[in-house]
């Protein structure tokens, strides 16, 4: 009985949580910001391979691969999925039970993702950097610099 004691606490142990870290875009467009996710990780005392294990996936810019990709995610039981503003719908739609954190430049109660800022309730919550907000505030701050300017274009992504 002692001899069998180690394994049957081992088979007890839960397995290390995974986070699936998942963006609709390329690896190539996300690479500075799985950098600065495994430091955030880091700092907080979570380091992959030892303590949580993250699977980087990417829709390529596919929305039927980024539904996919979710699905797949909910149904292999990951601890929370982390995401980009796409990818978080798309869980919000897929899932009522699995954490979902989002970054977001645009107004996450507008998208439909929370239901206030302060208290985002449900499975879902995230980071809202204002992007949106900001826009407004520095198209005023162009005129005041540059008041005859009568054209301003705006560079954005393709979606």
């Amino acid at each position: 009985m002692a001899v069998a004691w180690p394994f049957t606490a081992r088979a007890q142990q839960p397995a290390m949580p995974v986070i699936a870290f998942l963006r609709s875009s390329t690896l190539a467009d996300a690479t500075n910001l799985m950098a600065a996710f495994r430091q955030g990780l880091q700092e907080t005392g979570y380091v992959e391979g030892q303590n949580v294990a993250t699977e980087y996936r990417f829709a390529e810019n596919d929305r039927d691969k980024l539904t996919a990709l979710v699905k797949d995610s909910i149904h292999r039981l990951v601890a929370v999925i982390v995401g980009n503003l796409a990818v978080a719908l798309a869980a919000k739609v897929a899932s009522t039970t699995v954490p979902i954190v989002f970054a977001t430049g645009s107004d996450p109660v507008k998208d439909g993702l929370v239901t206030n800022l302060n208290r985002p309730g449900g499975n879902v919550t995230g980071v809202n950097f204002f992007a949106a907000a900001v826009g407004a505030k520095r198209l005023e701050q162009m005129r005041q610099l540059v008041p005859p300017a009568t054209t301003i274009g705006v560079l954005e992504t393709p979606n």
